[in-house]
């Protein structure tokens, strides 16, 4: 039995290995396919995709120079802005400063000429209007006095009558 058995195990094994190289030729046959499919692919990409990487390439290349002279005047307007703005601040802070002075400069006339203008009233008022007063007070009193020296009567008051209220009542 033991021949048999040994037999069997044998003509078992025998038929494992088999299948085993069954199942690895069917392995290799699949893992040729795919990897032809994979080279086509590649071949695919490769005739499509290189020449739009070497467009892509070629344009940078040939756009890099203009990216630097692009880049190169940004810097440059830059630069020159910022000179231009500094004199602009600069003019206006000269001009904002003449200005301050020229309304201060204004003020200080303005406030001269109502002093001025003052001092004038008062000149006026004590060399013309209270020099008349006294003149019209002296000649009140001069005639007055003459009314009262040729004897005419009373003056006729201010609201036009004759004779004062007060001397009506009897």
């Amino acid at each position: 039995m033991d021949d048999n058995l040994l037999r069997i195990f044998i003509a078992l094994t025998a038929f494992a290995v088999v299948i085993q190289a069954g199942i690895l030729m069917a392995l290799y046959l699949s893992v040729r396919k795919t990897t032809a499919r994979m080279e086509a692919i590649a071949t695919e990409v490769t005739s499509k995709a290189l020449p739009t990487l070497e467009t892509a390439h070629n344009m940078l290349v040939d756009l890099r120079p203009k990216l630097e002279t692009l880049a190169g005047n940004a810097a440059e307007s830059t630069t020159i802005l910022r000179v231009q703005l500094g004199r602009l601040d600069a003019t206006l802070s000269d001009v904002l400063d003449r200005t301050r002075l020229q309304v201060i400069r204004a003020d200080e006339l303005l406030n001269r000429t109502m002093d001025k203008v003052e001092d004038a009233s008062e000149v006026v008022h004590k060399t013309v209007v209270s020099p008349l007063k006294h003149v019209s007070g002296l000649v009140n009193a001069i005639s007055t006095g003459v009314e009262v020296l040729l004897g005419q009567k009373r003056r006729q008051g201010r609201n036009g009558m004759g004779v004062p209220q007060d001397e009506m009542f009897i």
